[in-house]
């Protein structure tokens, strides 16, 4: 029986050189605007940039301000009530409705997954204006509701449930039945272990989306009392509360804070999440 081999040195060497060279240029410009925030103005607006890239004196105090002028610890709770609600009830929906396609039997199956498949199809900028009438009919527009209701299932996410749900080994599932479980049950006890990461999976893209969403604020909120982290980072950096660049950094260091933090703590999921595909009954 053959084996595989390891490729040889020089090719791995060089395969690490371009994942190294990849993530440094993704981190490039965080490591930036990290940077640019603990800078003065006069530093920040040196020519060229690479001149001054790090502070002779890091001001701290810059986060205070930006917090301050724009009041970002009240649209930070606004951002994160609607973030975590939506990820919690959206992924719920959408493991629920994966599971059902891919292991309930039930009249007209095919053409409702065809349906929900369809939906990705559709421009984002149309599904908003069907979504902003219907929550304007309900009375949503202006409220919190508007930021979750609009996303609580979506057709990748059952798309994705459902193609990693076709993994889960069948004599499980009837295993299941057989010793009388309802459908629910055979989800939570039998289906959702094995797929959990990647429900953590969809639950980071999930969050992901809700946290850096600015189009759909922009047209739902009308007010201050519901405006997003996001809406007020973008007027920030209009020079709407403050006219200082080090400063608007700070905003948006707060404001991916929390996907850095999401990301970390659930990392793994991403790796055992392509693993769960390769079950076989």
């Amino acid at each position: 029986m053959s084996t595989l081999r390891s490729p040889p040195l020089p090719i791995r060497l060089a395969v690490h050189a371009v994942v190294y060279l990849g993530a440094f240029t993704m981190l490039l410009p965080m490591a930036w605007m990290v940077l640019t925030s603990l800078k003065t103005d006069l530093e920040a607006a040196q020519a060229p940039t690479w001149a001054t890239l790090l502070p002779s004196v890091p001001q701290w105090g810059h986060y205070h301000e930006a917090i301050r002028a724009a009041d970002l610890d009240r649209f930070y709770w606004n951002s994160a009530l609607a973030a975590i609600l939506t990820t919690v009830l959206g992924v719920a929906h959408n493991a629920l409705a994966g599971f059902a396609f891919a292991k309930l039997r039930f009249a007209g199956k095919r053409v409702l997954f065809g349906l929900a498949l369809t939906t990705m199809m559709v421009p984002i900028q149309v599904y908003f204006i069907f979504a902003y009438i219907i929550c304007s009919k309900l009375g949503f527009v202006d409220n919190i509701q508007a930021l979750i209701v609009p996303f609580l299932a979506s057709g990748f996410g059952i798309f994705y449930i459902r193609q990693v749900m076709n993994a889960v080994p069948d004599s499980l599932i009837e295993a299941g039945r057989l010793d009388g479980m309802n459908e629910f049950d055979i989800f939570w006890y039998v289906a959702r272990p094995i797929i959990w990461p990647a429900i953590a999976s969809l639950g980071v893209f999930t969050f992901v989306f809700s946290w850096n969403n600015l189009f759909w604020p922009l047209i739902v909120v009308d007010s201050e009392r519901s405006k997003t982290l996001p809406l007020a980072i973008a007027d920030l950096s209009a020079g709407q509360y403050v006219d200082s660049w080090p400063v608007q950094m700070a905003a948006g260091t707060i404001l991916i804070v929390p996907l850095v933090v999401v990301f970390f703590l659930l990392q793994r999921a991403f790796v055992q999440g392509v693993a769960v595909t390769g079950i076989k009954e």
